[in-house]
C-alpha cells in the first residue's frame, strides 16, 4: 500500500483532541442540568425507550450522574495524554486503542445527548474521531487512503452545505443572505454586529468566496498538488471568517483540521516547523486501514446520494435501523417525556 509522512496530519492530531477536551469539560459542566437524573430529558428515561442497536452507549445498563462524571473525567483525561504525545513512543495499536476509546466515550454522550446533542458539529466530531484514531503515532507515516477518507469527509461537509444554501433560500442564489445573517445568526459572537454593519458590496462578495469554498474548492481537493492546497487554505481562510463573525461551537475548527489532509507538507514546512518522519510499513495496519475504507466506502452511498438529491438533507442519519450502524451515530429524532418542574 502507498504510504507517505505527512507533517500536515501530525498538526491536526494535536488539533483534534484539544476540541475533544473542550467537548467532554461541556459535558461535565452541562450535561447533568440537562439531561441528567433529575434533567429536563433525563437518559434513564431515554434508554428505556431505544434499543442499544438504534443508539449504542455505555449508559444502557445503567446511568448516573456520577457515572456520567467518570465518562467525562476519564474522556478529559485521555484527550490530554494525547494533546501532550505520549502515545506517540508507545506502540501503534495502543496509540490506536487510546483513539477509540476516545471516541467510544463521546459517541456513548452523544447517542443519549437527544435534542441538546442534535447537531451536525457532533456527528462530524465523531467521523473524525474514528478515522482519526487508525493514523497511529503522529510520527508515522499515514497510509494513503486515509488521506482521501479525510478528504472525503471535508468534501461532503462542504460541498453539502453549498448544495443546500443553492437548493434552500433564493438569497444564497442573489448573493444577499449575508445583508440579514451576521443579524439573525443563531449564536453571534461580539464581532458579529461590526460583521453585520460591513458594506453591502463586500457582504455580496462574503456570499461568493463561500460559493466557490463549498463548491468549487472541495471538487479540487482530489486534484495534484499545488492545487489541493489552495483548495484547503481557500477552506481555513472562509472557516476562520466563519469564526471571526459568528460562533458555531467546534464545527469550524473541526473543517479546518479536515483541511489539514489537503496541504502540501513541502508548503506548509516553510511556515511552521515540522519534522518528516520515517516508518516501517505494517502490514496488519494496511490491513486495518483497507478494511476501514471499505466500510467508509459502503457506508458512503447513501450520503453521497443524498447529496444529489433535490430534496438533500442535512443533519440526518442514512442508515437503516435495522441494520444496526453502530460506528456512526443514529439519529432518532426527537424524544420528549413528560417534564414536571417538581422533584
Amino acid at each position: 500500500m502507498s504510504r507517505t509522512v505527512r507533517p500536515s496530519l501530525a498538526v491536526a492530531q494535536r488539533e483534534r483532541p484539544i476540541d475533544e477536551h473542550r467537548t467532554f469539560l461541556v459535558a461535565l459542566k452541562q450535561f447533568p442540568p440537562l439531561l441528567g437524573e433529575r434533567g429536563l430529558l433525563p437518559v434513564p428515561r431515554y434508554v428505556a425507550a431505544v434499543r442499544f442497536r438504534d443508539a449504542p452507549s455505555l449508559f444502557h445498563p445503567r446511568y448516573s450522574d456520577r457515572l456520567l462524571a467518570g465518562v467525562a473525567l476519564a474522556g478529559i483525561l485521555l484527550s490530554l495524554v494525547i494533546v501532550l504525545g505520549l502515545p506517540d513512543a508507545w506502540p501503534a495499536p495502543l496509540t490506536m486503542l487510546i483513539w477509540l476509546v476516545l471516541w467510544a466515550l463521546y459517541l456513548s454522550i452523544v447517542n443519549v445527548g437527544q435534542t441538546f446533542y442534535a447537531f451536525g458539529w457532533e456527528t462530524l466530531l465523531l467521523e473524525v474521531g474514528f478515522l482519526a484514531a487508525f493514523l497511529g503515532p503522529a510520527t508515522s507515516a499515514v497510509p494513503a487512503p486515509l488521506i482521501w477518507l479525510f478528504r472525503w469527509l471535508l468534501f461532503r461537509v462542504e460541498f453539502g452545505a453549498g448544495l443546500i444554501k443553492m437548493r434552500g433560500d433564493p438569497c444564497w442564489r442573489d448573493l444577499t443572505c449575508l445583508y440579514y445573517h451576521h443579524e439573525t445568526q443563531p449564536m453571534p459572537n461580539p464581532l458579529s454586529w461590526y460583521f453585520h454593519h460591513l458594506p453591502r458590496p463586500l457582504h455580496r462578495l462574503e456570499v461568493l468566496g463561500s460559493h466557490f469554498a463549498q463548491l468549487v474548492a472541495p471538487l479540487l481537493l482530489f486534484l495534484p498538488q499545488p492545487i489541493a492546497t489552495f483548495a484547503g487554505l481557500f477552506m481555513v481562510v472562509t472557516q476562520s471568517w466563519l469564526v471571526l463573525s459568528g460562533n458555531f461551537s467546534w464545527l469550524n475548527f473541526v473543517t479546518i483540521i479536515l483541511a489539514a489532509s489537503a496541504f502540501d507538507d513541502a508548503a506548509l514546512a516553510r511556515v511552521l516547523p515540522l519534522e518528516r518522519a520515517s516508518t516501517m510499513a505494517l502490514a496488519w495496519h494496511d490491513g486495518v486501514v483497507l478494511a476501514v475504507t471499505a466500510l467508509i466506502v459502503v457506508l458512503s452511498y447513501r450520503p453521497a446520494r443524498n447529496l444529489l438529491s433535490q430534496s438533500q438533507l442535512m443533519n440526518a442519519s442514512f442508515e437503516r435501523r435495522e441494520t444496526g450502524a453502530w460506528w456512526v451515530r443514529t439519529r432518532l429524532g426527537e424524544y420528549l417525556p413528560p417534564l414536571t418542574l417538581t422533584r
